[in-house]
């Protein structure tokens, strides 16, 4: 089958070796497995994070969000049956989706939504999945609660923060603040629902005050978090919880003592890792970001479409998350 590969780690992204068409073996399912027949997909940081930073002792399929059609299944499946259109963001210790057929434990893959096309739908799984462990399971937000707090979403107009802003201006009765740097995402998340929009390349306790919110009770911290880290507790007000998804450095959790704040990491592919007894709860959000997707609630955050799925147009996809200026999700689309 038809797949992108990268080989050896590290190299610019300019370089055409960094990521590479070849022709690898077809898949086989186990038990618990859908082989899934791959339409589209999206890019995330940590495909580009992935290839600069993790050797592969052959070579490597990257790609954690793709949408298709269900193929064969295994023995265990119970979930899901030939024929069946899904969505999934897949488990970081597999390959993943930037070929033309891709192995998924059916515990973490969803029913595509009706409504949208492939590329649409390929915006959605990993990022509607972080987003919803980050806000409901760790910053412990309840459907519909929030009423008179704050959330403040550092780098809102990313994949990630783009579904987080929906899902809480949508779900909860949160005050979204996001953060941006440029007209073009300031209007971006607006446009996903934000309240209200600071700058980041400005000191965020001064937009902060300036909107009237000196202090907030809920962080999503999902990009530079070592840059923000002192301000950020200062923002949080007494109680807050931050809630963490990028890689700083170090993060040192004594200042947030003072105020009895919390600190929450989220990674999603940590149920897949794991196999952890609730793996199950992906499957079931992907299900209920679908049915909300088809009801109108929520919607794609497909930012831009890069063509067909190959080595050249996954290289500019990969440059344009690195210039750190991408706005929502960069989709592909067929062989």
């Amino acid at each position: 089958m038809k797949a992108v590969v990268y080989s050896q780690h590290g190299l610019p992204i300019a370089d055409p070796a960094s990521l590479y068409d070849a022709d690898v073996a077809r898949p086989t399912p186990g038990s618990r497995d859908l082989l899934v027949k791959i339409e589209a997909i999206a890019v995330n940081p940590v495909d580009t994070k992935v290839r600069a930073g993790s050797p592969a002792d052959q070579p490597r399929i990257l790609g954690w969000d793709a949408v298709g059609t269900v193929e064969a299944v295994g023995a265990g499946v119970t979930l899901f049956r030939p024929g069946d259109a899904v969505y999934y963001a897949g488990s970081i210790a597999r390959p993943g989706a930037y070929a033309e057929y891709g192995l998924v434990d059916e515990r973490i893959a969803g029913r595509k939504p009706a409504s949208l096309s492939a590329a649409d739908a390929a915006a959605l799984p990993l990022t509607s999945l972080t987003a919803w462990e980050l806000l409901f399971d760790r910053l412990g937000v309840a459907e519909g609660g929030g009423a008179g707090q704050s959330l403040l979403i550092i780098g809102a107009a990313g994949g990630v923060g783009s579904i987080l802003t929906q899902l809480a201006r949508q779900l909860t009765g949160l005050r979204v603040i996001g953060t941006a740097s440029r007209p073009e995402t300031d209007a971006w998340i607006r446009d996903q629902g934000a309240h209200d929009v600071i700058d980041h390349a400005r000191p965020l306790l001064e937009g902060l005050r300036g909107i009237g919110a000196p202090q907030v009770d809920y962080v999503a911290s999902l990009t530079h978090t070592d840059e923000h880290y002192a301000q950020i507790v200062e923002a949080l007000a007494p109680q807050g919880r931050l809630g963490v998804i990028d890689d700083p450095d170090t993060l040192d959790v004594v200042p947030l003592k003072r105020k009895a704040a919390s600190l929450h990491w989220e990674l999603m592919f940590t149920r897949s890792l794991f196999e952890t007894p609730d793996m199950v709860r992906q499957h079931e959000i992907l299900n209920r970001v679908g049915e909300l997707v088809d009801a109108g609630v929520l919607r794609t955050t497909r930012g831009e479409h890069f063509g067909t799925i190959r080595a050249d147009n996954l290289r500019r996809a990969h440059a344009l998350i690195e210039s750190g200026r991408s706005r929502g999700k960069i989709v592909l689309e067929g062989f």
